[in-house]
Order: structure tokens, then C-alpha cells, then sequence
């Protein structure tokens, strides 16, 4: 299944759209987990993926299995939505068969677009725009990637999603499959932290991260967990 969120919850600042039931009695519980894609080709030396369709390499196989098993063992999710790019569908398929639950695309959980930079390097924009990539990861929250995405416009699509979800979902556990970048602008958002925080953040391939969300109140209760991968997988 393949939804797109953008543009049927009002624009602004993002407001957590839960509380109590229709009945004004019991209260409504959505408990978010939050995974990245399993390992692909260009995470080792480090590239600029966005778009680009890469597939699961045997290890992200791996680790894909080993984050639904753990999924599975301790949450019941009802719903399991992920990025458009294969190598989230493909992870989202495998916490799927195990959990029992169906799967659904959202375009706002995609990649950050890194336009001109897709596909190269680390090193190679270093090389080429030594000042642009400073920028980047000195202060990350005035950068705009040429021709592609801010981390502005990336966090008001994410947040798009989460809106969508908990509407959907005011009393179930969900699974969001994303990338790198998306999780670390949805934790921060959640954590109601700034944009100049991005680099502070880990996110591993097929982590968990844990947000519960009750009567309008968020609390974050995991952050790039991993114990679930076997050290040879981590």
C-alpha cells in the first residue's frame, strides 16, 4: 500500500494531535517505534545515498531479521509504514512477516534529497566544496544541500508522517522504517530539540527507538538500540 500524508493535516508548528477518547474518558496510548534500514552499499566509506535505490546487502538482510525478531518478542504493532526507497520497504516486509502486520509506503518518511551530492562521497565533496561541506557539519541547521533538501524541509515532511500516524493510530504501537536523517529530525522533534542537534544523534542500521505519546505528552524511552544484533551484525 502507498500513501502520501502531505497536505491533509494543516501546515505550522508541529502539535501532537492526541488525547482522550471521544467519550472524554480513557486515555489514548501511541507507542512509536522507530527503526533505519538494514546496511547497504556506500554506509563504508560514507556517500550521500538519498534517493539513490540500493538494496539490502547480505548483513542488512541480516540485520532486518534480527530487528523484527526483537520487534515481535515485545510489541504487537498494528501498522508498519516505510520510507519509498526499496531498502526500507525491504526491512519493513521482514518486521511484517514476523509481526503479522501490514505494511503501508509514506513519501514523507523518504531520504533527505542531497541533489548534487547524491551518490558522491564524504571525501569527494570535501574536495569540491571543502566550505559547503564545513558548513554541513559545523552547524547543520543553516545548510541546504544544492539543488536538494534543508533540514527544515525535512523535519515539516517527517513530522507530516508522525501527525498522520497518530491520527490513524491513537491507541496502537506502529513501526516507522526510515533513513538516518529522518530519525534523527523526528527524535529531535519529539525531544523538542534544535536543528543544530542533528549531529548528536546515532542512528545504526536497524536500531530501535522508542516514543510513547499519551494524553499529548511525548516521552522518548529508546535511542539507537542495539543490543537486539548480534555483535558480528552490529
Amino acid at each position: 500500500m502507498w500513501w502520501s500524508c502531505g497536505g491533509e493535516f494543516p501546515e505550522g508548528t508541529f502539535k501532537v494531535l492526541i488525547g482522550h477518547d471521544g467519550d472524554g474518558g480513557n486515555i489514548l496510548l501511541t507507542t512509536l517505534l522507530l527503526t533505519r534500514h538494514g546496511h547497504v552499499e556506500g554506509i563504508n566509506p560514507e556517500r550521500f545515498r538519498g534517493r539513490a535505490e540500493l538494496p539490502l546487502t547480505e548483513l542488512g538482510v541480516h540485520q532486518a531479521q534480527a530487528v523484527a525478531r526483537r520487534i515481535a518478542a515485545t510489541w504487537q504493532p498494528a501498522a508498519i509504514y516505510t520510507s519509498p526507497m526499496s531498502r526500507c520497504i525491504a526491512t519493513g516486509q521482514e518486521i511484517a512477516r514476523v509481526c503479522g502486520a501490514d505494511t503501508t509506503v509514506l513519501e514523507e518518511l523518504n531520504d533527505l534529497d542531497y541533489g548534487d551530492w547524491q551518490g558522491q562521497t564524504h571525501e569527494e565533496v570535501r574536495v569540491h566544496s571543502p566550505d559547503s561541506f564545513d558548513l554541513w557539519h559545523r552547524a547543520p541547521h543553516l545548510h541546504r544541500f544544492p539543488g536538494g533538501e534543508s533540514l527544515q524541509d525535512l523535519v515539516a515532511r517527517i513530522a507530516e508522517a508522525l501527525r498522520f500516524a497518530l491520527r490513524r493510530h491513537s491507541s496502537d504501537t506502529v513501526v516507522f522504517v526510515g533513513h538516518n536523517s529522518g530519525n534523527r529530525a523526528l527524535l529531535l522533534t519529539l525531544l523538542d530539540q534544535p536543528l543544530s542537534a542533528y549531529w548528536r544523534l546515532a542512528q545504526d542500521p536497524c536500531c530501535i527507538n522508542e516514543a510513547e505519546i499519551i494524553d499529548g505528552r511525548i516521552k522518548v524511552l529508546r535511542v539507537n538500540e542495539t543490543a537486539h544484533l548480534p555483535p558480528y551484525f552490529a
